[in-house]
């Protein structure tokens, strides 16, 4: 077959080769232990295994709120307990507060959020796309070290408080409950484990473990307001101790939005609301861009979820605080982290309270695997996306296995203690949605809608001033996202200098005139001469000049057509792109024009392409510039251009193995 009717018969499939020849890049497959920890990894882009667009396993809105349930409703195991020591007497009061937060603040931002990010990117998207470049990419990478810290702290306090309620049981020999530490990290294990062997659709199993624990939590808080609707007494001691402490209302308000920051910890389960939100069903004739029927489900389930939880949290503060002596709160009590369990044994008998545990202990554990599919969502859709991971991130078990054995560290380092835990949780918690009302705010700001504009950053600054208070107050929380933050941005720079050679074009595409430009060259039989040009004033002068240079220095045989390549450096912090090349014409000179991450990446793209679709090795033929090399390096890392000759020969060499089918780089 002629080189012509080669080219003519590839036409824009030569893209498509091109798309697997970059993409091709698979697991290795193959027995062995390597073999099993890359299964299913996902070369090229990913957005995450559990919350893809075209994901099979979309339910009901209010099915989807069960798998959200398990890491917003389980945080009613030891949320009540966490109050009573916060706020004491107070913690009604502090409880709705943190209600009104939530109705008011937290609710509204999210609602937005869905409508903005209905594909499940989040609030971190929004701002990713609000500042771009590196800005951009640098808050990410920074918002994913505290977004590790939520889930990670999610994993273990919500595996300690699991085995709070295994060891506290009344039927457990004595012996064990010492083993705090130890039944927190079998829990931890297991749930790694399940993950390794493969995390199926779990919204089934969800909506059993959420039915199950929302209706214990009513029959406990049920009977409780029934024993205190029988003993008034009890409710009037409590107002008499609550004034005699703060006889000053002002004051008792005051107390309240103090310690309110210390009770947020439930505000996770937003996040977690719109990062499932793929797994909604819409309706069929939904827009794939905007899809209104996801949205509304979205913003049902959101609403949904937080009048459930707003309802749960004030009444099981009120009945645990007026109850429960509040020496049984404190570390060793039997109400430490497990204050409803303690009321369902006092007053359900054991037997009850033994099923509400066992009901406790489930759906904290599965809370835990919500957490880390949220990770393993995370973790993928953004640093190899940003060259800032090594390849193997695309896989499941080799993330499944770095979460497991940091949340081994992080309970070690805790020594499984919920309260300990619950500052670094509630301040994950707490950036994440002050960025989700930064977010929105910008949003707002940026469509000119000064109402909601004003409403958000309102928002913003009350939100800002909680996240203060309690980095302020309890300062673990930021010291492991910050640990979190330098292994993340160290990491991500090491693998990115380590990658900045790999050929990352996805996608290749000429227009109707680039196409034709070098389909005349094969057409007379000649090779495909391109001369890489750095644009400036683009007149007559510039590419007459850059043509003789050329042909004097590298020896271009005189006759010889020539093609002018121009590339300009679209955004040097992405690290995969799709070329667009379009052909120009001026001054009787052909120019192919491209936009790319990096111009190296682009040039060595784009002669593969070439090689591909016209079956000929490509000439490309450059000038050395002058400066230091190492200058030039860094240049290419964070700015995309550098010394460009060398470069793109390494990044050829590294594509392409087999010298013979290498396209050639001349240097002049």
């Amino acid at each position: 077959m002629s080189a012509r009717r080669q080219y003519d018969k590839a036409g824009d499939g030569g893209c498509q080769r091109m798309g697997r020849a970059v993409r091709g890049r698979s697991a290795p497959r193959g027995a062995g232990l390597r073999g099993w920890l890359l299964q299913g990894m996902r070369p090229g882009r990913v957005r995450g295994p559990y919350t893809a667009p075209d994901t099979p396993h979309q339910r009901s809105w209010w099915r989807v709120m069960c798998l959200t349930g398990l890491d917003y409703f389980s945080t009613l195991g030891y949320q009540p307990g966490i109050a009573a020591l916060a706020a004491g007497v107070v913690s009604p009061v502090a409880t709705l507060v943190l209600v009104a937060l939530t109705l008011l603040g937290a609710l509204p931002v999210y609602r937005r959020v869905a409508r903005e990010s209905p594909h499940g990117q989040g609030s971190i998207a929004m701002l990713e796309h609000l500042l771009p470049r590196w800005r951009g990419k640098l808050l990410v990478l920074a918002l994913l070290g505290f977004a590790a810290t939520d889930f990670i702290i999610t994993i273990t306090l919500s595996a300690a408080d699991a085995s709070a309620h295994i060891l506290e049981n009344p039927y457990l020999p004595a012996p064990m409950q010492d083993a705090q530490v130890g039944v927190t990290l079998v829990l931890i294990a297991a749930l790694g484990a399940v993950f390794l062997r493969g995390f199926k659709e779990a919204i089934g199993i969800a909506v059993v473990l959420v039915a199950t624990y929302l209706l214990l939590n009513a029959i406990v808080i049920t009977a409780t307001l029934g024993h205190l609707w029988s003993r008034p007494h009890l409710v009037a001691d409590w107002r008499h101790l609550l004034v005699n402490e703060h006889p000053d209302p002002f004051g008792i308000l005051v107390v309240a939005l103090l310690v309110f920051p210390r009770l947020a910890l439930g505000l996770s389960g937003f996040e977690t609301g719109v990062a499932v939100m793929p797994l909604i069903r819409g309706r069929a004739a939904d827009d794939p861009d905007q899809p209104e029927g996801r949205i509304r489900g979205a913003r049902r389930l959101l609403v949904t979820a937080a009048v459930i939880m707003s309802v749960f949290l004030i009444t099981s503060s009120f009945v645990t605080t007026v109850l429960i002596p509040h020496e049984e709160f404190e570390a060793g009590g039997e109400a430490n982290g497990r204050a409803l369990a303690f009321l369902a044994h006092a007053h359900l008998g054991n037997g009850f309270g033994t099923v509400y545990d066992l009901s406790t202990v489930l759906i904290l554990w599965f809370a835990g695997a919500s957490a880390m599919a949220g990770l393993l969502n995370l973790v993928p859709r953004y640093l190899p996306r940003y060259g800032m991971a090594p390849d193997w991130t695309r896989a499941i078990r080799p993330l499944v296995i770095v979460f497991t054995l940091v949340a081994f560290l992080i309970t070690l380092i805790f020594r499984a203690d919920v309260t300990a835990q619950g500052g670094a949780y509630a301040t994950g918690v707490l950036v994440l949605i002050s960025s989700a009302a930064l977010a929105v705010t910008l949003s707002a700001r940026r469509r000119h809608q000064t109402a909601p504009a004003l409403g958000f950053g309102a928002i913003t600054v009350v939100l800002g001033y909680t996240t203060i208070a309690n980095i302020i107050e309890r300062p673990d929380g930021v010291r492991i996202a910050v640990v979190f933050i330098v292994a993340i941005i160290a990491t991500s720079i090491l693998s990115r200098t380590l990658r900045a050679t790999e050929l990352r074009v996805t996608d290749v595409r000429l227009d109707a005139l680039a196409r034709q430009f070098t389909t005349d060259v094969i057409r007379r039989g000649g090779e495909l001469h391109l001369i890489a040009n750095e644009p400036h004033e683009r007149d007559e002068t510039e590419y007459r000049e850059k043509e003789a240079e050329q042909r004097a220095h590298n020896h271009i045989p005189v006759g010889e057509p020539v093609l002018f390549l121009e590339v300009t450096v679209r955004d040097p912090s992405e690290f995969e792109s799709d070329l667009v090349v379009t052909g120009e014409e001026r001054f009787g000179y052909r120019i192919l024009r491209v936009e790319g991450a990096s111009i190296a990446n682009t040039l060595a793209g784009f002669l593969l392409h070439l090689r591909d679709t016209t079956g000929r090795l490509p000439h490309i033929y450059f000038a050395w510039t002058e400066g230091n090399p190492v200058m030039y390096l860094l240049r290419y890392l964070f700015l995309g251009d550098g010394e460009i000759a060398p470069l793109t020969r390494e990044v050829l060499r590294q594509a392409e193995p087999d010298p013979s089918r290498r396209p050639l780089v001349h240097v002049g």
